[in-house]
């Protein structure tokens, strides 16, 4: 059987990898991952916000940064809350090069246009064989309409394919008003793929102390249905590779995301749950399960439950919401 996959113009034995997470911060972890198949190692993100203060504290009486605000930076934590700043990471990416013989991942995160764009090449030029751009962006500003969001978004993708030779894909929240128009204009723009999706972590509000509570909650599987939506959406309709992150915990989760059109599959909370062995067993049992159904290779299994056969997809959706909402009404009466 063949199990291989192609993503981002990358050959891989396999789909799974570890997702952008501190788990790739640890090079005995990296070599763990690499030993129980890890087919390529995404690193974690380094932040916007992380360079600019490091822009700031260096620069600060020589250079304006017309998109950075003290101000606002003092939101942020400062510099020793991280475990790597950008010149560690750009270690970082050396080392874990050296570690691996898998593709290397590095994770560039922000929202802005602005000279932190510049790491991208710095991460290209450290030996990073792809980059994930993670586009952390929520629009609290009323003024900030769906345009001007998506623009600046296509405008960081433009910015950071002229600037590097290696593959770049988006990482992608799902609230956009037009999802699939906006992910055909950032593979116009030269987005080699995307991943799907990012996760806002949800605050919660402490009523007594009057406080934010922040924390991280881990997914499980029922965040994945999101997910398989718009990559069987989007699968076949636009020419990039697509990932799915979040919500992957068992073969079967994994398999529905081949099944709707995914490439590569990104694992997480599993990992941080179960150990970075925990991808061999994963990987295991997605093989047995295309064994058992005679499936010879993932190529003739993906997307082969996504919309791209439907002739009339809106409808399909509008059918689809209208029955679960009949179902619901004939169970309560």
């Amino acid at each position: 059987m063949d199990f291989s996959t192609n993503y981002l113009g990358f050959k891989l034995s396999n789909p799974f990898m570890p997702g952008a997470s501190p788990l790739v911060d640890n090079l005995d972890t990296v070599r763990r991952l690499e030993d129980a198949g890890a087919a390529a190692i995404v690193m974690h993100s380094l932040f916007e916000e992380q360079i600019i203060q490091e822009q700031l504290g260096a620069f600060m009486n020589t250079e304006t940064h017309g998109e950075s605000s003290a101000e606002a930076l003092s939101y942020f934590p400062g510099t020793d809350k991280f475990r790597l700043g950008p010149e560690q990471y750009l270690d970082q990416i050396r080392r874990v090069k050296r570690a691996v013989k898998v593709p290397v991942i590095a994770s560039l995160n922000g929202h802005t246009l602005g000279g932190w764009l510049d790491h991208a090449l710095l991460m290209e030029q450290a030996g990073a064989d792809a980059l994930e751009l993670n586009v952390y962006a929520l629009a609290t500003d009323p003024s900030t309409n769906c345009q001007i969001l998506e623009d600046r978004t296509v405008e960081m993708v433009l910015a950071v394919k002229q600037a590097v030779k290696i593959p770049v894909a988006v990482k992608l929240s799902p609230f956009y008003t037009a999802l699939a128009n906006f992910a055909r204009r950032l593979v116009k723009s030269g987005a080699d793929g995307l991943v799907l999706f990012n996760r806002f972590y949800q605050p919660d509000i402490n009523t007594e102390e009057l406080s934010v509570e922040r924390s991280l909650k881990l997914s499980d599987s029922s965040e994945l249905n999101l997910r398989l939506r718009w990559l069987a959406i989007l699968s076949g309709r636009i020419r990039a590779s697509l990932a799915v992150t979040g919500g992957i915990h068992t073969a079967t989760d994994a398999v529905k995301s081949l099944m709707t059109g995914a490439s590569a599959i990104q694992v997480v909370s599993a990992l941080i749950l179960k150990g970075p062995g925990y991808l061999k067993t994963l990987i295991a049992d997605t093989k047995r399960w295309m064994e058992e159904h005679e499936y010879e290779s993932l190529e003739k299994m993906r997307g082969n439950m996504s919309l791209n056969s439907c002739p009339d997809p809106t409808a399909y959706e509008r059918a689809n919401y209208m029955l679960i909402l009949q179902g619901l009404k004939s169970e309560l009466f």
